[in-house]
């Protein structure tokens, strides 16, 4: 319905008023007449007065016959003494007659509208800061309503999901053609629901189908479904569903369907129909109901499909689900193409250099890296964004803004100078390992005293047990060369102790890597995959004596591996202590500095290198 033809009862009040004012008006002039009031003496005098009502400003009455064809009058009275002096005088004397109706009514009715604003006020404060909305509207879908003009997005402005596109591709064939598409027999499905981390370009990519369609978008969240008032979700489905059937060819488009389609009587422990329950059921049958002849596409978006109704990616509701994923290396340099075209770059900047650094970036965290980038380059007071305010703008994304004015003392400052060579070199004598591209001593970031920065060669999908067993190495490196140096351990290396320990453990639980347990999956993991998270173990289904062998394979990995990590620092003791004090003297080393550095790196000691109270005194 059009905003300018809703009901609105203040319209109404004020034309009710204003007809009552106007026809107390013409009814006073028709049958009312004012008379000075020497005429009402002379009328008195007369006998043709019937009845008389005496005011406190005014005197009415009414004619025993009309006079004049007015068969009522009023005047206003004059003090009796000057009444007296005029007659004798002959002149004609009245009062002035006051009409206080109007008067009268504003002193009644303006402060019963006064209060009545103010309630209506703040009920709709009230009712807006908890999401209800007016209460005419309760039901009313809250989708924005986009028209091409408004979406501003084609394929043009999507990169890095090129197989995303090319599914989507028949969703705008068939909407610029519904019963055309359809000639073969083929019918478009009815629900498409795109899943992929966060920032991966979900939303981007729907928005990008109606421009291309050129057709009304219909967005909105799946948490604006749900609210306090029970059924009030359900009619709100309907409306959107059937505001989407008047404007066909039409998308509708649910962001976050999760919060909307979860599985139903997950979290819910007293049992019952709730109002997402209830919103989640008329979904459904909206979806059930869809004509395919229509041209009423749904689009949904989510990064936790796993938490999905069942019901809903069944075969006839949500029949595809399109993988909107982080780009490759290819995707990142379109990604960064489109983001880079409103931004001056340096002549020797090199888009693929770029895309090498940012390994398992999303799409948005390559438009905040640009944006970064720019307003480095501009507090610089540069004229061009050059490679050196990108490689700034990754550390200040990935390890956190510099902490130049934390104080540590120089004691401090030189184990934190061992840890991170540590890391480095034993980097950079493992083959296959990711090259070192930076090395700081700056702290960033909550807790970081330094960090070592690796750049992948290229994009890895799977990793053997070597590549793992030589990724922990590094992980173990930093304590390594504490406990060589300065023959003692810190809580410096505290998350690398962490993430090492969950590697191994994952390749003994999961990935079936210990010759003794076997080629069995212990544990599965929890969690949402999509997001890149750690995954969280929470059921068991294996004895104490599986768990302690477990636990035992666990300590025999991190043993070797940094017993490994400890053989290749000793062998290249010289080159460790040459480093760390140049990295002490200039706080950061560039990739052409560590490899000039490390000239001569030997990969691994001989056994009878490391003392077995070393090796003993790591792993404690």
């Amino acid at each position: 319905m059009n905003r300018g033809t809703q009901f609105n009862f203040w319209y109404i009040l004020i034309a009710v008023m204003g007809v009552v004012f106007i026809r107390d008006l013409w009814v006073q002039s028709q049958t009312i007449e004012a008379i000075p009031y020497s005429q009402f003496e002379t009328y008195l005098a007369e006998g043709v007065v019937d009845e008389v009502v005496i005011g406190s400003t005014s005197i009415s009455g009414t004619f025993t016959l009309p006079q004049g064809g007015k068969t009522g009058f009023v005047t206003r009275p004059v003090e009796p003494e000057l009444a007296e002096r005029l007659s004798d005088t002959g002149v004609t004397y009245s009062g002035a007659v006051e009409n206080t109706w109007f008067s009268t009514l504003l002193s009644w009715v303006l402060p019963a509208l006064f209060f009545v604003g103010i309630w209506i006020f703040a009920i709709r404060r009230m009712s807006g800061s908890q999401g209800i909305g007016g209460m005419m509207s309760i039901g009313k879908s809250k989708a924005k309503v986009y028209v091409e003009s408004d979406t501003r997005v084609t394929f043009a402005d999507v990169a890095g999901v090129d197989e995303a596109k090319a599914e989507l591709q028949e969703v705008i064939d068939f909407l610029k053609d519904p019963k055309g598409y359809g000639s073969l027999g083929a019918r478009m499905p009815k629900g498409i629901l795109l899943v992929g981390p966060p920032g991966t370009g979900k939303t981007l990519l729907a928005r990008a189908v109606a421009g291309e369609a050129g057709v009304p978008f219909y967005s909105i969240s799946g948490s604006e479904f749900v609210e306090m008032f029970v059924g009030v979700g359900a009619a709100r489905v309907r409306d959107l569903f059937e505001q989407a059937r008047e404007a066909a060819p039409a998308i509708i488009f649910i962001d976050e369907l999760d919060a909307l389609g979860r599985a139903r009587g997950a979290g819910n422990i007293q049992g019952g129909n709730d109002e997402r329950e209830q919103t989640l059921n008329q979904l459904l049958t909206e979806l059930d109901g869809f004509d395919p002849s229509e041209g009423v596409v749904l689009l949904s978006a989510t990064n936790r499909p796993e938490i999905l109704d069942s019901a809903l990616l069944r075969a006839g509701r949500f029949d595809r689900q399109v993988l909107v994923d982080r780009p490759d290396r290819k995707g990142r340099v379109q990604i960064l193409k489109v983001h880079m075209k409103k931004v001056v770059l340096g002549p020797d900047l090199e888009l693929e250099d770029i895309a090498a650094l940012t390994t398992g970036f999303s799409g948005a965290d390559l438009a905040n890296l640009v944006n970064e980038a720019a307003l480095l380059a501009t507090r610089r007071r540069g004229k061009v964004v050059t490679m050196e305010d990108f490689t700034h703008a990754i550390e200040r994304i990935v390890a956190g803004l510099e902490k130049r004015n934390r104080l540590i003392n120089p004691r401090e400052r030189e184990i934190v100078a061992f840890h991170e060579m540590g890391h480095a070199l034993v980097s950079m004598a493992l083959p296959g390992v990711d090259e070192v591209h930076k090395v700081s001593i700056i702290p960033r970031g909550i807790g970081a005293l330094g960090y070592t920065i690796q750049r992948p060669t290229e994009d890895r999908f799977l990793m053997t047990e070597a590549e793992l067993r030589d990724k922990i190495a590094v992980l173990m490196g930093g304590r390594a060369a504490e406990k060589l140096v300065f023959d003692h351990l810190s809580t410096g290396a505290a998350d690398d102790l962490a993430r090492a320990t969950d590697i191994a453990r994952s390749m003994v639980a999961r990935y079936g890597m210990d010759a003794e347990l076997g080629n069995v999956s212990y544990e599965a993991p929890q969690g949402n995959f999509l997001e890149g998270r750690s995954p969280r173990y929470i059921e068991r289904s294996y004895s104490e004596a599986t768990a302690e062998a477990m636990d035992g394979a666990v300590r025999a990995v991190l043993r070797e591996v940094s017993d490994q990590a400890l053989e290749i620092l000793t062998a290249n003791r010289d080159i460790l202590d040459r480093a760390a004090t140049r990295l002490l003297e200039v706080e950061t080393l560039d990739e052409a500095e560590l490899k000039s550095l490390a000239q001569g790196l030997r990969p691994a000691a001989s056994d009878d290198t490391v003392s077995d109270d070393t090796r003993v005194a790591m792993n404690e």
